[in-house]
């Protein structure tokens, strides 16, 4: 029999703990470590719709990449959105389990799949921090305006915002998720091109004077199809487990 717990103690294997930000929340957040697993739904988010599909698949477990339980949360009622998917997990006993910013940062995690859908050669690691979160690579020197194109086919996305520092691309730096902060250690890295998402107005207006260029490709998209990834690590593992991928979850934000 295969539990929860057995999954997770393989999740942690390949995205350690160690690894997470301070402050983060990872690992069982909801349910029983002891539930038996038969079939779990891997999702970037657990939403209150994922969560309906996970009933719906008949999943005993959920992973997600974003915790279920976060911030400063005193209550779980039906009055909130996380409140709602915490209970509709536990009135159908499924568990849920993530691996946040510990799979930022692990080998094969969302960096390295990032950069490798990007289509990045010799990937590196930036050593922005303790933890080692984003990544570096070559691609054939290009102007910007093909490099936009390759980004927006390759991730699926509706749309780019982009600053263009005035170089070609041939060195760029990829930084799933909120990492506009860490522009600084791209510049000093000697990246040309960063690839990341939620960039702020002043972020934009930074990279256009540091002269490179930063394209803000979404949240979801830079961080989604490390969910494809993560889902065969689990079924490779657990071959008598049906390992099922969201097939509901997108971005929600449209361009008009």
């Amino acid at each position: 029999m295969t539990t929860v717990l057995d999954v997770l103690q393989f999740i942690e294997s390949i995205a350690p703990p160690s690894l997470k930000m301070e402050g983060d929340n990872v690992g069982l957040l909801c349910g029983r470590a002891d539930r038996e697993v038969k079939t779990i739904l891997v999702a970037l988010d657990p939403f209150p719709s994922v969560c309906r599909e996970a009933v719906e698949e008949g999943a005993d477990l959920l992973v997600t990449h974003h915790p279920i339980i976060h911030g400063s949360i005193t209550s779980v009622t039906d009055q909130t959105t996380y409140g709602q998917a915490i209970l509709e997990l536990t009135a159908h006993n499924i568990s849920a389990v993530n691996a946040h910013t510990n799979l930022d940062c692990a080998d094969g995690g969302v960096n390295d799949t990032l950069a490798a859908k990007l289509g990045l050669a010799d990937i590196q690691k930036i050593d922005t921090d303790p933890y080692g979160l984003l990544r570096q690579g070559l691609v054939e020197s290009q102007s910007l305006e093909a490099f936009l194109g390759k980004v927006k086919g390759s991730l699926g996305c509706a749309g780019l915002q982009y600053t263009d520092g005035g170089q070609a691309v041939h060195k760029v730096a990829v930084g799933g998720g909120s990492c506009g902060s860490e522009l600084g250690a791209v510049v000093a890295a000697g990246c040309d091109t960063f690839v990341t998402a939620d960039v702020k107005y002043n972020q934009f207006w930074d990279a256009k004077e540091m002269g490179i260029n930063i394209i803000d490709a979404g949240h979801f998209y830079t961080e989604n199809p490390v969910v494809a990834v993560l889902a065969a690590k689990i079924a490779a593992e657990f071959p008598e487990i049906q390992v099922e991928v969201s097939k509901t979850h997108t971005d929600c934000a449209k361009f008009f």
